[in-house]
């Protein structure tokens, strides 16, 4: 036995680690001693509306006798460092000054200045660094902040609008088209519902939370994404289970409890998960913006209700355009977001595709695949499924367009990549079901909505045997 044990295992230890430790004490060291902050006054302090293509002149304000000594009879390099140069254009870049010209600037209470160009709408920051020519010793200021924003015109405000008016209609419809007796029946059997809640209400939301984090840099984008996995079942998710043979009961059932839930499920996620990006992002939580959103979602839903009480032969009509009133929401999404928004093809890169493409098929396979290792039947594994993945995109945009420029437009990419990605699985699952054999036998698959005072009224075509 070594007669050091067992005192040789912290002597091989500090000489081994030692030599590295010293190594890396001397490299923060040294980077340290390089780079240093540099007090220095910006006019104006930040530039928080700067329109594309609009110039603003900024000037640098700094200690003349501190920039002199450091000179040390050289010359004193200035630079201009962007973050990101895509969002603004700075010029110039560099400027080289001699003492003798520092000194004159100082006599005559002159700065330097720079010129910002917005180039493409977002945040970014800038920093001013100089550096002594002789001992390439360089010193950074804090950060001057730019935000960018885009130039609005009639179609902008007519989509935002127009988005609303469509989300408000729709959500009447709801109220109006409401069957409390279905939703009752499916409620004394509360595993189906409850499932579905902890799928669109839990699994959505860490879901676009981790997806976002794991693909997406930008703190604004990420919002964007984690926004549209907290929002409810669209009005398409009913549609695409009758098609495909689900249990047609608890997909309406499913989209009446996540509709009023998300009254008060997607503020609660907005101030708690939505809080840390929006910290990150710099954007200061819009609580009394979150408390306008949250009412408006449930006055049209009691409108619908109250008309479906008092006029039910308006409730009837109403009963008949909502299914393809709700496809013609989705293509209008789709089609005016992107007309009105080309800008968001400039964002639209693999992560960003890939990420709307995640969303909606991972919920697919995470509410049907819960579904199915809790025992239910296969028709309410695909109204689950269907439920869980398809998400009220056009109720996310209309959230989104609360938060302040420019994340109100950056934030619109995600929920026009996941309306475009949605279809493709459900559309894959009709396909196969056509092929021989694949098919859902089911006899019952119309839509029946009970309304007071009235016959019966079916969303479907087909007769009820």
């Amino acid at each position: 036995m070594c007669p050091l044990w067992p005192v040789h295992y912290l002597l091989m230890y500090f000489l081994l680690l030692g030599p590295l430790w010293f190594l890396s004490f001397q490299v923060f060291g040294a980077a340290a001693e390089a780079t240093s902050k540099w007090n220095v006054t910006f006019t104006p302090a930040s530039i928080s509306k700067l329109l594309i293509g609009d110039v603003v002149e900024v000037e640098v304000k700094f200690n003349y006798t501190e920039l002199i000594e450091d000179a040390d009879e050289g010359h004193v390099l200035l630079e201009y460092l962007i973050d990101d140069d895509d969002i603004a254009e700075i010029k110039p870049l560099r400027v080289n000054f001699t003492v003798a010209e520092l000194e004159e600037m100082e006599k005559l209470n002159r700065f330097p200045t720079f010129n910002v160009t917005g180039s493409f709408l977002g945040r970014t920051h800038l920093n001013v660094q100089r550096t002594n020519m002789k001992t390439q010793k360089t010193t950074l200021s804090d950060n001057f902040n730019i935000a960018v924003l885009r130039i609005k015109g009639v179609l902008d405000l007519a989509f935002t609008y127009s988005v609303a008016g469509l989300v408000a209609i729709i959500y009447i419809n709801m109220g109006a088209a409401l069957n409390t007796r279905i939703v009752k029946e499916t409620l004394k059997r509360p595993i189906g519902p409850a499932i579905g809640f902890f799928c669109q209400f839990v699994i959505m939301p860490v879901l676009s939370f981790v997806i976002a984090k794991s693909l997406i840099s930008l703190p604004s984008l990420q919002l964007g994404l984690f926004i549209t996995g907290c929002s409810p079942a669209g009005g398409a998710s009913n549609i695409w289970t009758l098609t495909l043979g689900g249990n047609l009961d608890l997909s309406i059932t499913m989209t009446t409890v996540s509709t009023f839930s998300a009254f008060l499920m997607m503020p609660l996620w907005i101030l708690t998960l939505g809080g840390t990006i929006m910290r990150e992002a710099n954007i200061s939580i819009p609580y009394s913006n979150i408390a306008t959103f949250a009412v408006a979602l449930i006055v049209p839903l009691a409108i619908g209700i109250l008309i479906q009480r008092t006029l039910p032969k308006t409730a009837n009509f109403l009963v008949r355009v909502l299914k393809p009133f709700a496809i013609f929401l989705i293509l209008y999404i789709v089609v005016f977001a992107i007309y009105t928004n080309l800008f968001i093809f400039r964002l639209f890169s693999w992560q960003i595709v890939v990420s709307g493409l995640l969303l909606p098929w991972l919920g697919y396979f995470l509410g049907g695949g819960t579904a199915w290792l809790l025992r239910q039947s296969w028709r309410d594994i695909i109204a689950i499924g269907i439920e869980t993945g398809v998400q009220n995109t056009g109720l996310a945009i209309l959230a989104l367009k609360f938060l302040p420029e420019p994340e109100s437009d950056l934030t619109t990419v995600l929920p026009v990549a996941v309306a475009i990605m949605t279809p493709v699985v459900p559309l894959a699952m009709l396909l196969i079901q056509k092929l021989p054999g694949c098919g859902v036998k089911e006899s019952k698959r119309d839509l029946f909505v009970a309304i007071p005072g009235s016959n019966n009224v079916s969303l479907t075509n087909e007769s009820q045997n």
